[in-house]
């Protein structure tokens, strides 16, 4: 079992593997990521247990404001709120006459709590976001661990794979930058 190690006053470790994955940082310590150690869990459960009944709240206002018969629904009520008002259907009927300004606090309300609701919605995806981010790097990291072991047990030069990898990556961003200069 591969354990997380803190103190900077460890040993170098024993295994091979382990040593190439301790000096990738420029410094052969004894010190892994503390990240190793922790159990992954997928991402939907852990959003799922944070979400309040106030979250799923206003991500249901939210989801519903986004859809269409959001949209139908208030061409309607404004069809039938500008007809009463134009006194199309009796003049007594008439309660809030041109320019509707009871209509237009209205909106401007519905427009300030839709625009919270969005706003609420939008930082809790972008805590999604953060949660799968960390997900993402445990898993690469944990899949790296198991690739240098694996290289490892059968006899991979490691340093000339890093050096293959780092390359790599140099020529890709230099072709990304290459492209996004072209497209400018």
């Amino acid at each position: 079992m591969l354990v997380a190690m803190t103190d900077s006053a460890h040993t170098p470790l024993s295994c091979p593997a382990c040593r190439v994955i301790d000096a990738a940082d420029g410094l052969e310590d004894g010190n892994l990521f503390a990240t190793i150690g922790r159990s992954l869990k997928h991402e939907n459960h852990v959003v799922e247990s944070l979400k309040r009944a106030q979250d799923r709240v206003a991500d249901g206002i939210t989801t519903f404001a986004g859809s269409l018969n959001f949209v139908y629904i208030h061409t309607i009520w404004f069809g039938i709120w500008i007809l009463l008002n134009v006194g199309a259907i009796g003049a007594a009927l008439v309660f809030d006459k041109f320019p509707f300004g009871l209509l237009t606090m209205i909106v401007s309300l519905e427009a300030i709590f839709l625009s919270t609701f969005v706003m609420v919605s939008q930082n809790r995806q972008a805590a999604r976001a953060d949660i799968r981010a960390e997900l993402d790097f445990e898993t690469n990291l944990r899949s790296e661990i198991w690739s240098v072991h694996i290289g490892q047990s059968l006899g991979v030069d490691l340093t000339h794979v890093e050096e293959v990898v780092r390359q790599a990556i140099e020529g890709s961003k230099r072709q990304l930058s290459e492209d996004q200069g072209s497209t400018s």
